[in-house]
């Protein structure tokens, strides 16, 4: 017998079909609670190993009202929705979900996402199951052949290092998001290289730089004579990647038509290549963008089917002013890499240099790093880089020494909550809670912590 799941849906034949599936597959399923209501009712007497959780249900509450009782009791919980109406998916990732289902559901995405969440939420329990290296904050990361090529000791990028091991070894998709010049491709080598396909290719495909004309022609390929001007057969990347990995970076720029076929590819893993047959293809889909795709959803210019297809498993890349601990470490393995190629002697940097480099935002991220080490290193003098790569008109963090400054209103709503927070020893929801201290609804509370980067303790 699998775990115990709770079904918290109010429409009868969405949640019997969930309740068939998981039953046929093994899991003893609770009797179906049909409102907030129900479920706490249920709860109290057998705690489910997890929640589906629809968010519009019966009643003056919503699935993300119960959201933030789950995340107290240590219950995970997957959100079931057909809604993209961006306000409600903000409040409702600000919970924290372990996913979401995207209604209709299909058998085999129900099953995935289930696994998935199931071990996530084990993983997050005990550190020393599963697939996943111990990973100790503040060491460098040196893993082994696979990660050779992959640098950093910061909190924020170990947590992705400790993701891409959880989620290495399976089939499952991953979505990698993060701005540009984070190291998304980086990421996806990596999945690709302790995954069961590393003998198999991986094909990189950039969406973002494929004429609109031939994009259908890229990715699948046509035939001989397919359409004028096709004077040979062509292989598309879905096929060059058969048994392998393919890596879409930049997703969020498919036009929505192709993102029909391509939606295609990933439930039937199927292709059909402009005037061919279809034909069954094995691979494993990588996907990447420096867009919100929530906003892009509700915009109407990205598939919310598509979206939560992908997003079975995401990694967030951190961008580099978030991750300062690494900044130093990374500029001293492209100066050592760049030195080498120029024939030079560089052993540093200057103590100047370092702090601009510490203050400065990097909106170009480790790209911009990357380039700029490169500069330092061409027009470098002496063993002691003196001059700062910077931008000349790069803003600065204010120097310390200023603590008297006016704060502004975003730093004074942080140190709001922060004082409610300590106040009811991190309690975030309930009677007592922060919630209740400053009269805001928890997962409005949730949410702004999030957006300010306040990690519950």
């Amino acid at each position: 017998m699998k775990g115990v799941v709770l079904i918290v849906e109010d429409q009868f034949i969405e949640a019997n079909n969930l309740r068939l599936i998981l039953k046929k597959e093994g899991y003893s399923v609770l009797p179906i609670a049909h409102s907030v209501e129900d479920a706490r009712q249920i709860i109290e007497q057998q705690t489910p190993g997890i929640v589906l959780l629809d968010i519009h249900l019966r009643g003056a509450l919503t699935g993300i009202d119960l959201a933030g009782s789950l995340r107290e009791k240590n219950i995970p919980f997957v959100y079931l929705s057909a809604n993209s109406d961006k306000p409600v998916l903000d409040t409702a990732i600000a919970t924290k979900p372990y996913g979401f289902l995207v209604k209709p559901f299909r058998e085999k995405d129900v099953l995935v996402m289930l696994d998935v969440a199931t071990y996530l939420h084990q993983h997050s329990l005990d550190p020393n199951t599963g697939r996943q290296t111990r990973i100790t904050e503040g060491q460098d990361w040196t893993g082994g052949n696979e990660f050779s090529n992959i640098i950093g000791k910061s909190p924020s990028f170990l947590e992705v290092l400790k993701n891409v091991r959880i989620v290495g070894p399976s089939e499952t998709s991953v979505l990698i998001l993060g701005e540009s010049g984070t190291g998304k491709e980086l990421i996806a080598q990596a999945i690709h290289r302790i995954s069961a396909r590393k003998a198999r290719p991986l094909v990189v495909v950039n969406c973002a730089t494929l004429p609109a004309n031939l994009i259908e022609a890229e990715l699948f390929g046509h035939e001989k004579g397919a359409f004028t001007g096709a004077m040979d057969k062509r292989i598309g990347k879905f096929e060059q990647a058969d048994g392998g990995t393919i890596f879409l970076d930049e997703i969020g720029e498919l036009p929505l038509d192709l993102q029909v076929k391509f939606l295609r590819v990933l439930q039937e893993k199927e292709i059909e290549p402009i005037g061919g047959q279809k034909r069954k293809i094995n691979i494993r889909v990588i996907a990447a963008t420096n867009r919100k795709l929530e906003d892009e959803m509700a915009a109407g210019r990205f598939r919310m089917d598509l979206y939560y297809r992908l997003n079975i498993f995401p990694i967030s890349m951190p961008a580099l002013r978030e991750r300062k601990e690494d900044i130093l470490v990374l500029a001293s393995h492209f100066l050592r890499i760049f030195a080498a190629k120029e024939k030079k002697v560089i052993t540093g940097l200057a103590d100047h240099v370092m702090r601009d480099m510490l203050n400065y935002a990097w909106p170009g991220n480790v790209r911009e790093l990357e380039n700029l080490m490169e500069r330092s290193v061409l027009m470098a003098g002496d063993e002691i880089i003196t001059l700062s790569p910077l931008p000349p008109n790069a803003r600065k963090n204010p120097p310390a020494g200023m603590e008297d400054r006016v704060k502004t209103m975003t730093e004074n709503e942080r140190d709001h909550i922060l004082t409610a927070l300590e106040k009811c020893h991190w309690k975030i929801y309930g009677k007592g809670g922060a919630a209740e201290l400053l009269e805001i609804n928890g997962s409005t509370l949730h949410s702004r912590m999030k957006k300010l980067g306040i990690e519950k303790r």
